[in-house]
């Protein structure tokens, strides 16, 4: 049905890099989100009115609870599409990760609420009067929920929107919870303990967990999540491929919402070619990766000496050895400076942010690896943090 909808009333629906391509989307699954929730709204309440069940009628608003997601997810996605202006010049994207974070405190919300009813439910439980109609309900509940999440997951993998990602994760426990249900339901039938409450309980911690998995996914972007390695990957691959690039470090990936990105990145060229050349290379570079991936790209240029058989030597030594103080240790920069009484080399490492070492620990330990070799050489280390994984 998304499918059908989106060739109808969406202009170019597979540009899915296109802002008003994206909106349309997020206002498409929104509106349809809120006539399924509505609609699994009343028909559950009315199957727990009719069985007095305490989990079918916290299942119900859930599904109440949802519709008002969709409607947040809605406003998200029209408030994330404004243009950028003078206060804002990277545009609005971010609100597309507030209304993902605010549909997950909804949800936390629900899930405490049906908590504590279901807890009350075990110490004064209702008469359960389960039927035909109420199953058939629930299984139904079921297949649409089933169906919700297809689009919303399949819709958000197009549009890369972590907003529409936790809707249909949401979707898929709803699927899950449902079935507890069903099955409390007709157990109840059968034992005398109150079965019911215990679903309602089961329900409610499915709920809250999506509810704190969505959170999780929706703020680590808002804190700034380094990017993933593919993407680190496709990024040194399209720079390295400008000559004579030869190295790229101290990248950084700010993410200001979905088709908002801005790159900075240092790049690495021979030290002895024309200023003017060189500098044209990297305007090159900013240009194929503001078109590639679609952002804002600024590279600052660090000239590196090339033919220097000694400072080759010693980095080859460098990439060999400093793995054995830690296995994703990294440095950058490397130059040779020398002095009447010994030579200083200075660099910069990178200190995975697991490494147990102190900075300090860190930079002893490393020069203390390379003296050994090169007794000559002073080490002049700068201590840096990974921004990309």
């Amino acid at each position: 049905m998304i499918t059908l909808l989106a060739k109808l009333f969406i202009k170019n629906h597979k540009n899915y890099c296109d802002s008003k391509v994206r909106l349309a989307y997020g206002t498409l699954c929104a509106f349809v989100g809120i006539f399924f929730n509505i609609l699994l709204f009343a028909s559950k309440f009315i199957a727990g009115l009719v069985s007095k069940s305490v989990a079918i009628t916290a299942d119900a608003f859930n599904n109440l609870s949802d519709a008002a997601s969709s409607i947040i997810q809605l406003f998200g996605f029209k408030l994330s599409s404004k243009e950028p202006d003078q206060s804002h010049p990277f545009g609005h994207g971010r609100f597309e990760y507030i209304s993902g974070l605010i549909i997950s405190f909804l949800i936390l919300l629900m899930g405490f609420e049906l908590l504590k009813s279901s807890v009350l439910s075990l110490f004064n439980p209702p008469e359960l009067s389960s039927g035909i109609f109420s199953i058939a309900v629930m299984l139904a509940a079921i297949a649409v929920k089933c169906y919700m999440y297809f689009y919303n997951h399949i819709t958000a993998k197009k549009i890369n929107s972590v907003a529409l990602e936790a809707v249909a994760k949401d979707s898929l426990s709803d699927c899950i919870s449902t079935f507890t249900v069903i099955i409390a339901t007709i157990a109840g039938k059968f034992v005398s303990f109150p079965v019911d409450g215990l679903a309602g309980i089961l329900v409610a911690a499915f709920i809250l967990r999506t509810g704190w998995e969505s959170a999780k996914e929706t703020i680590a972007p808002l804190l700034g999540k380094a990017p993933s390695k593919e993407f680190v990957m496709q990024i040194q691959a399209e720079v390295l491929r400008h000559k004579p690039i030869c190295g790229m470090h101290d990248l950084i990936v700010h993410d200001y919402g979905p088709g908002r990105l801005l790159l900075s990145l240092h790049a690495e060229v021979p030290g002895d070619r024309d200023i003017f050349e060189l500098h044209e290379v990297i305007d090159e570079t900013e240009v194929a990766l503001s078109k590639k991936f679609k952002c804002v790209a600024v590279i600052h240029m660090d000239p590196i000496d090339v033919k220097n058989e000694r400072l080759n030597q010693i980095k080859l030594f460098m990439l060999n050895e400093l793995p054995k103080i830690d296995d994703d240790l990294k440095f950058h920069d490397v130059r040779l400076v020398p002095g009447s009484k010994h030579t200083n080399l200075i660099f910069d490492v990178v200190k995975p942010f697991d490494c147990p070492l102190s900075d300090k620990a860190l930079k002893s330990k490393v020069s203390k690896l390379i003296k050994d070799s090169y007794s000559d050489i002073n080490c002049v280390i700068t201590v840096d943090s990974p921004f990309v994984q």
